[in-house]
């Protein structure tokens, strides 16, 4: 591909991220998948700027205004700063890839050009910059985010906008975390094990790891390492009953299933439910490459479900890693950081409540329910179990230093009632889990 056919590559994949749901990775797979005359190189080249404007969209944003053309933002305007701001090029670089030829962007409009005239030899920082442009978050999450940081706001926030890592966890049913080292050190994977999860292996730089024999075999699974360490505090064991409640992709339902296994074989009853049938159906590969088929998989209704009403009590642990807004992993997903409102978060919210109220029925007395979320927001984390308890007052915490020491091991590495992960605290993903038991 030449320069100007990877700037129309990423500015088409800006736009598809823009109009689409879908994380950015799987639309960045999905076009190239359909572009075989893409090299490597012009994959990891457009993919790369893809993640590095969405990453800077504030910035971006705020330069083009600042400008004062009162040009309407968009992927193609975010592009053309970028070029500008970001790699320093020129007026007559961005003229030369702009050339309207084939595979190449159009040509500039005047108003483009002026903007690239305008913001020639800016820096991408300008002082005059707001902390939720300079550190790239909504406005109206400055309030929510200073009451749980603090000062420590721009070291928490300039560690989200980074680069997340890749994180595996370590399928027991197939082997041990020195089988898997092995293995995929012999694919010359450079890796070592996580600093906190013992079933975690942290992967060095970017790798094909569906080709490794330890993938295809099932003996690791993608997973960060926080997501492994709230599937931990499960304290899921053979021949219990474990209800995964909102189990989307299935990530934490396989970490279930290898904690539940007995030789080999998963021991009790692992039900993964989830209202979207697709992802219900997309998980069948994953559970037999781990081994792990025996899991019993339901669609059920957001509302009403006729199934919770028919199995009120009977479960030893319910999960519930319930919809959120995401903030934890922006790492991954850095456009999701402009999805929401606050009155989205308000709907979000009374979700989450729906759902805990449901899930809760299934919890057995001394049961445990376990209430998770990726979302760093207060609103959906502590707020949301205070207001659970109120409600149902026969729901206890239980402190997570406990819990950690009866299924992690040691010390948590934040203390206190429930756990709070971020990748400033714990170089993982940010969760948030709470774990109750239901008093008789």
């Amino acid at each position: 591909m030449t320069p100007g056919a990877r700037v129309e590559a990423t500015i088409e994949l800006l736009t598809a991220i823009d109009a689409d749901d879908q994380a950015p990775d799987h639309i960045v797979d999905g076009y190239f998948r359909s572009r075989r005359y893409a090299g490597s190189g012009d994959r990891r080249d457009v993919g790369g700027r893809v993640y590095d404007v969405l990453r800077r969209r504030a910035k971006l944003d705020w330069w083009i205004e600042r400008t004062g053309l009162s040009l309407e933002t968009n992927s193609r305007l975010r592009a053309i700063s970028f070029l500008i701001l970001e790699e320093r090029k020129s007026l007559d670089d961005v003229k030369a890839m702009f050339t309207g030829t084939r595979h190449c962007p159009e040509l500039l409009s005047d108003p483009e050009a002026e903007l690239a005239e305008a913001l020639y030899g800016r820096p991408l920082l300008n002082r005059d910059m707001p902390d939720h442009v300079r550190l790239e978050y909504p406005e109206w999450m400055d309030r929510p985010f200073r009451a749980l940081w603090g000062d420590k706001l721009e070291q928490e926030m300039s560690a989200l906008n980074q680069v997340a890592p890749l994180d595996l966890r370590v399928n027991t049913i197939k082997g041990t975390p020195e089988d898997a080292l092995a293995r995929l050190q012999e694919d010359y994977i450079t890796c070592a094990p996580t600093s906190l999860s013992p079933l975690g292996i942290r992967v060095e730089g970017k790798v094909r790891l569906g080709g490794t024999r330890a993938f295809k075999e099932g003996l690791v699974e993608v997973q960060d390492e926080g997501s492994q360490l709230v599937s931990m505090l499960c304290g899921a064991k053979p021949g219990m009953t474990v209800v995964d409640y909102c189990a989307g992709a299935g990530g934490k339902t396989l970490a279930l299933a290898a904690a539940m296994a007995d030789e080999g074989r998963l021991s009790g009853r692992l039900f993964a439910l989830d209202i979207s049938r697709y992802r219900m159906d997309r998980m069948t590969p994953r559970l037999k490459r781990a081994s792990a088929v025996q899991v019993r998989r339901r669609a059920i209704a957001a509302v009403d479900e006729p199934w919770v009403e028919e199995h009120k009590g009977f479960a030893d642990r319910v999960l519930i890693d319930v919809p959120c807004t995401g903030t934890g992993s922006w790492r991954r997903n850095p456009d999701a950081r402009w999805c929401f409102t606050p009155e989205r978060l308000a709907e979000i919210r009374e979700n989450q409540q729906r759902i805990m109220l449901s899930a809760a029925e299934l919890v057995k007395p001394h049961g445990r329910l376990i209430y998770v979320t990726c979302s760093l927001l207060q609103e959906e984390n502590e707020q949301q179990l205070a207001w659970f308890v109120e409600k149902k007052p026969e729901f206890q915490p239980i402190p997570i230093d406990e819990v950690w020491s009866e299924t992690v091991g040691g010390p948590p590495p934040p203390s206190g009632p429930c756990l709070r992960l971020s990748p400033a605290s714990a170089g993982t993903d940010g969760f948030f889990c709470a774990v109750l038991e239901r008093q008789r």
